[in-house]
């Protein structure tokens, strides 16, 4: 009896995976990398805000009347609390897409996912709107689950460090220095030349207006991100991107024919130059990467969608791909 029960939830879950990965190659762009479901196996999470992508616009956040909460299981079910009701259900990560359903929809693009932080990236039917739903990582003396009367309490252990002389302490933190420095000199010194800016995009307006939005990522892996709006002030978050990572991303600029791609994207119609005259006023969009000897610089003046749903300048798709894997590299350590 049970195990007949056990083999069509198994069938289930098969039958969702296939289907997810189905509409995951129909309707996002392509990232070059996934996501490790490690990362999500007994985390609980937060619901802070949900986000706008092209207009830069956040559109609702948590409150007093509005709590959510998420709980990812290591045996692939889900636990879910929103404003006084648990449900449950089933998880998994397939690439970049979680295999969750919420609110008709059955899967979620991963945009960032690290300690503290999980975004999830989606599309209304009909809509070519991104909508992102921001959640931030929390305790489970915070969350609303009841932890099972057989998992062992959760233990944290520290432990203090061995007090070291002066002389020592200060001669291992010079050595450290100069190792560190020439494990960067080396990483810099083997590989080619790399700069990557994106800056602008989206519209001057909504509740609360994007002032600078910015992300550069250098040579040596160094991420540096600055938000800025008008109410929340600015934002500067950091990060490391590997080697490795950043080879495999210009092989994926590449791919998308960006050294091909034309150095100015504006209106080719008189609707969208009247849209520059509009208010909010649409912020160009600028993109610069090196690599090597190579050194390109695209402006789109006009880029994201507005209330209107429409996109005023055509631009490849394939920049638009670079565009979103910069950002989500980006919101990774927001």
């Amino acid at each position: 009896m049970h195990t007949s029960k056990h083999i069509i939830i198994l069938l289930h879950f098969v039958a969702m995976l296939i289907a997810t990965k189905t509409f995951a190659q129909k309707h996002a762009p392509t990232p070059y990398w996934g996501f490790d479901e490690r990362k999500l196996i007994e985390t609980k999470w937060k619901y802070d805000y949900t986000f706008q992508r092209e207009t830069n616009t956040v559109l609702h956040k948590a409150g007093k009347d509005y709590k959510f909460f998420l709980y990812f299981r290591y045996n692939h079910t889900y636990h879910q609390y929103l404003n006084g009701e648990f449900s449950r259900g089933q998880w998994a990560i397939h690439g970049p897409f979680l295999i969750y359903s919420f609110n008709e929809v059955d899967s979620f693009r991963i945009v960032a996912l690290n300690k503290s932080s999980l975004v999830l990236e989606f599309q209304q039917p009909g809509s070519k709107a991104h909508y992102q739903y921001s959640f931030s990582r929390v305790s489970s003396d915070k969350a609303p689950f009841a932890k099972p009367l057989y998992e062992l309490p959760d233990v944290i252990v520290e432990a203090k460090a061995p007090r070291r002389s002066k002389f020592k302490s200060w001669f291992a933190r010079l050595f450290s220095r100069r190792r560190h420095e020439k494990d960067r000199i080396n990483l810099v010194g083997n590989g080619k030349y790399i700069s990557i800016e994106l800056a602008g995009g989206g519209y001057y307006g909504g509740v609360n207006p994007v002032i600078r939005d910015y992300i550069h990522i250098k040579s040596d892996g160094r991420l540096v991100k600055e938000f800025k709006s008008l109410k929340g002030g600015l934002q500067v978050s950091k990060g490391f991107i590997s080697r490795a990572e950043l080879e495999q991303f210009m092989d994926y600029v590449e791919s998308q024919g960006f050294w091909k791609m034309k150095r100015l994207y504006d209106c080719e119609d008189a609707t969208c130059a009247k849209r520059k005259k509009k208010r909010p006023k649409p912020i160009p969009l600028r993109l610069v990467i090196a690599y090597g000897s190579h050194r390109k610089i695209v402006t789109i003046t006009v880029w994201g969608l507005d209330k209107n749903n429409m996109q005023y300048v055509p631009v490849p798709e394939g920049l638009n791909n670079i565009i979103y894997a910069i950002q989500e590299m980006g919101n990774r350590f927001m």
